[in-house]
């Protein structure tokens, strides 16, 4: 895990940057934006077909990290894939391209790729469970060795998508054969729509108690830090900026200043223009939270 802030004490703040133009150039924006860690797609988050990448690509991308002072990145699976899809020409694509995904995360050097578990468009929670789990069984199984593990992302529950739940989410994990392997991101956004209040002290122990009971604090691999336009428990997945949205700065100071999660990257997934103007300015609020301003 890496260490945090300037000594370890705290969290590593970050956002999601684009790959316009490759991969390569995400680290050299999120430096720019003023980012310690950073999440990307690893191709096109919106289409099926993707080239490979070329060995000076991946060179590139490692050498920007590097200099670019990147502590970690972290990737997000692409929008299209549905692990938990009932329809098999589907699930078996999705399958694939999130194979494709972990190889290309193993050739970047990137630990985690984060993803939804999947909806099961009607089939049932019992029966989404289970095909999700056949379908990261799979996965573990084409990827042999690896270093870069599968993060699953605790959501919003809207639709039929599952994992809006720590119950949920352990009952996926369990049914996964190498379960050992399997890791967890929390989005502040998605845990208030599912009905965890992080807006008060009570709500955020309970919140963070149901989750080391039923998962383990020490699985949890990445944070993405949102406020949210829709209120508690509205199962509705809309994200605003850091205390402008219905969870308010509160949560998020107590999150920053949580020494369970000092090292781990936390990343923005707010709105933002692409000259990433809002990503600076929720990054300083962000930073403006941290109790300890010498860390």
């Amino acid at each position: 895990m890496a260490a945090g802030g300037k000594n370890g004490k705290r969290p590593l703040l970050g956002a999601h940057m684009p790959i316009a133009g490759g991969v390569a150039q995400a680290p050299i924006r999120g430096a720019e934006v003023g980012c310690e860690c950073i999440q990307i797609f690893t191709r096109s988050a919106r289409q099926w077909a993707s080239k490979p990448y070329t060995d000076e690509e991946v060179r590139a991308f490692r050498r920007h990290r590097q200099q670019a002072g990147i502590r970690i990145v972290v990737a997000h699976d692409s929008y299209l894939l549905n692990l938990g899809a009932p329809d098999a020409a589907l699930r078996r694509k999705s399958v694939a391209g999130f194979i494709d995904e972990l190889q290309r995360c193993e050739m970047l050097g990137i630990p985690y790729l984060i993803a939804h578990p999947g909806s099961h468009v009607g089939s049932g929670e019992a029966a989404g469970i289970r095909t999700i789990a056949r379908s990261i069984d799979e996965v573990h199984a084409a990827c042999p060795g690896f270093k870069a593990r599968v993060a699953l992302e605790l959501t919003a529950g809207q639709g039929t998508n599952l994992g809006c739940s720590f119950d949920q989410m352990r009952r996926i994990f369990d049914s996964v054969r190498r379960s050992d392997l399997m890791r967890l991101c929390v989005d502040t956004e998605h845990a208030f729509a599912a009905g965890y209040d992080l807006r008060t002290e009570e709500g955020y122990q309970r919140t963070f108690s149901e989750l080391s009971e039923m998962i383990g604090i020490e699985r949890l691999a990445a944070f993405h830090l949102n406020d949210s336009k829709k209120p508690l428990g509205s199962h509705v997945d809309r994200h605003e900026h850091i205390g402008k949205g219905q969870i308010g700065l509160q949560a998020f100071r107590r999150l920053l200043n949580d020494p369970r999660f000092a090292g781990l990257p936390m990343c923005l997934e707010t709105p933002k223009g692409p000259d990433l103007r809002e990503d600076k300015e929720n990054l300083a609020t962000l930073r403006s939270l941290f109790v300890d301003q010498s860390i």
